[in-house]
């Protein structure tokens, strides 16, 4: 069996050390997640920490408790999120609570056809005083960073996001800058206006861990959210419930959670019916995916080991917008649903 450290396509465990581990701009093997200081977090104290997040988010969005754990999901899985939703349903609210829960640093960036790749990642602006060049960061160096309506920039603005969402790093002039860590996308799409939009790049989608919606809230939850937020918003007042570190170190005991060989073959297995079944099928980034958000479902549940249901509660938000079927075809809501109840569990 492979040992749930060890990296590979399904390996258990598997980060990006050299690009995720790495706190700041410029840092050593001693800031890695697995030289957090304190002793290594158990399931039950990673499940109790998901929890204390999730109802302080739930301070500020009412009636989305399925939602809000999707994205402690992501963010212990070292994912990205893609909330497509209409206007008005909470989408930055969610992000900047969550930022605010773990304490740490929060960046808004509003995708517009005329913002540059620049505005994203940052730029060296010339200093007259020092007769040097000197980098002035973008937004994408926070923790968590909100690209709101991200399709209504072009494809060459939305790909400035590739490698930060990959590798956790941004190359600018050459010189390439760690991202702080934990770093975590959380982008909206616009689905009302398509005419004003431009589509994702597959390579930019794939990098997404999730897709998820939101939804408009039932009549009193609805009415709960009037009267919360009939004064200030009731986001400013959102206080932090961990730390950044108990985020690093939730993240290292996500990553240990044991997935045998037989469940690491049972989510091939499931990537390789999507392929068959549709144009575009689940790449082995998205079973990786897949895997790592069945670790951090699994230390939700208190639990130091995968099992099926894992996988099984992941799946639809983690294949479905991957998948590329031909016109008039299933979607790949459909396709995922058809694999999970056509591929046996051995």
């Amino acid at each position: 069996m492979t040992d749930p450290g060890e990296s590979g396509p399904l390996g258990a465990g598997v980060g990006e050390p050299d690009a995720d581990g790495d706190s700041g701009t410029v840092a050593s093997a001693a800031d890695a997640p697995d030289a957090a200081e304190g002793p290594a977090m158990e399931p039950a104290a990673v499940a109790e920490l998901a929890e204390r997040v999730a109802d302080n988010v739930e301070e500020v969005i009412v009636g989305k408790r399925e939602a809000v754990e999707h994205v402690v999901v992501t963010l212990l899985a070292r994912g990205h999120l893609l909330v497509e939703d209409v206007p008005g349903v909470g989408k930055t609210t969610l992000a900047k609570a969550v930022a605010r829960s773990v304490d740490g640093s929060f960046k808004r960036v509003q995708f517009t056809p005329d913002l540059l790749p620049s505005d994203v990642t940052g730029v060296n602006v010339f200093d007259q005083r020092t007769d040097e060049f000197e980098f002035q960061p973008g937004p994408v160096f926070a923790n968590v960073v909100l690209g709101d309506e991200i399709n209504r920039a072009p494809p060459k603005t939305q790909s400035a996001l590739l490698e930060a969402m990959e590798e956790r790093q941004v190359t600018t002039d050459g010189v390439t800058r760690e991202l702080p860590d934990p770093f975590c996308v959380i982008a909206t799409q616009n689905d009302v206006e398509p005419g004003q939009t431009y589509d994702l790049p597959v390579a930019e989608v794939d990098r997404f861990t999730k897709k998820i919606r939101l939804g408009y809230p039932d009549t009193d939850e609805e009415a709960e959210i009037i009267g919360r937020m009939a004064g200030d918003h009731p986001v400013e007042s959102v206080e932090p419930v961990a730390t950044i570190e108990d985020v690093r170190r939730a993240r290292t005991a996500v990553g240990a959670i044991e997935a045998t060989e037989e469940l690491r073959r049972y989510v091939a297995r499931l990537a390789v019916h999507t392929r068959r079944n549709a144009r575009l099928g689940v790449s082995p980034r998205g079973s990786l995916a897949l895997l790592r958000a069945s670790q951090a479902r699994a230390a939700l549940d208190g639990r130091g080991y995968v099992i099926p249901d894992d996988v099984q509660a992941e799946a639809p938000t983690v294949f479905a917008h991957r998948i590329r079927s031909d016109s008039g075809g299933a979607d790949g809501a459909e396709i995922v649903a058809d694999a999970l109840d056509r591929v046996p569990v051995e």
